[in-house]
């Protein structure tokens, strides 16, 4: 599964992490897709099936090299650091726009998500019965889940755990949204926005010597809660990639069938005419995070206006989102060209 790749093909495999980083940022915009899509959805998944007991006693051994050959380690820190780098820049980005331009961005995904269904449907070959029943059955999985009502928040640490299981799934299972089951299992603001602020802040104070933080409960309480979070997280990343790596090497047409049938489905959540709903207390004001922006509790979808011109902007936005999948699979296409092309000398 370990591929040799030029310097050109490294350099697109951190723009993959850049887009796959921004995905995973979007509540209901999954990563998984940008990996399906972009032809390394087997690799990455191979390579997380790596960080098992045998590269556990690699790395104990001071056997780095061994370590990083074994874990498939080249491919993923270019991954990884096209994430990283994502965060960084494209999601701050991407928050702008967001802020400003919402709808659009929303086209534009929903474009990309739409590209992706034809780019993974227009070379598959294998619908029979059994294919075309597990198509449906994601297709239904992937619809309800948009229409669910989101929970109340929990804390409770079993719970939290669970979550972290939950939000790697937008990375290993393309058309489903880590950061949109977070919001409907009610967690996304206590996981992703209070706990990454008491992360920064303690160690913005640790950087200036001032450890009176350790006194404080409340903050070592969220602090403790992002600790079972990541360790969620990892126990996710590596369980869900063992598990997925199983069923792709036995049952690869009905579980790609699956996820053609759970993507389209899941064009539900990215519709992008919508209103978002915000959480509100008692007396109908808007409650805010630690951040001071809105708590997103769900979203009303609605028909688009024709007569507006900004819903023929929405337009363009979808097809430009189309065409950037359409990109990739013209890059897919001459990679392999080039490929068979070397072969032959």
């Amino acid at each position: 599964m370990h591929q040799q790749r030029t310097l050109i093909d490294n350099i697109f495999l951190v723009i993959k992490g850049l887009f796959m980083g921004a995905a995973n940022k979007v509540p209901g915009v999954s990563g998984g897709i940008v990996a399906f899509v972009g032809g390394f959805y087997e690799e990455f998944i191979y390579s997380l099936q790596k960080i098992n007991v045998k590269a556990l006693k690699l790395l104990l051994n001071g056997r780095f090299k061994s370590f990083y050959r074994y874990t498939n380690g080249a491919f993923l820190t270019l991954l990884i650091l096209g994430m990283l780098i994502s965060y960084f820049s494209i999601s701050q980005l991407l928050d702008y726009f967001l802020e400003k331009k919402e709808l659009f961005v929303w086209a534009a995904f929903f474009g990309m998500v739409l590209g992706s269904i034809y780019y993974i449907s227009k070379d598959y070959e294998h619908w029979n019965r059994k294919t075309i029943s597990a198509g449906i059955i994601g297709l239904l999985v992937g619809i309800s889940i948009s229409f669910l009502n989101p929970a109340k928040e929990n804390d409770n640490l079993f719970f939290i755990f669970f979550c972290g299981i939950i939000s790697v799934s937008g990375m290993t299972l393309p058309g489903l949204s880590g950061s949109f089951i977070l919001i409907l299992l009610g967690n996304y603001v206590l996981l992703l926005v209070d706990s990454v602020n008491a992360l920064y802040l303690s160690f913005a104070e640790i950087f200036r010597g001032d450890f009176s933080f350790l006194k404080n409960s409340a903050r070592m309480d969220t602090l403790v809660i992002l600790g079972v979070f990541t360790l969620g997280s990892a126990t996710g990343l590596v369980t869900l990639s063992h598990v997925l790596g199983y069923v792709l090497k036995r049952y690869k047409e009905i579980t790609t069938a699956v996820i053609i049938g759970f993507i389209t489905g899941s064009l539900g959540v990215i519709w992008p005419w919508k209103r978002t709903i915000f959480k509100e207390d008692l007396l109908g004001n808007v409650v805010y995070d630690t951040n001071g922006d809105e708590i997103i509790l769900n979203y009303q979808r609605y028909l688009p206006d024709v007569t507006k011109m900004e819903t023929w902007g929405a337009v363009f936005f979808v097809i430009f989102g189309i065409f950037v999948l359409l990109s990739l699979d013209w890059y897919g296409k001459n990679r392999k060209e080039r490929k068979k092309i070397r072969a032959r000398r």
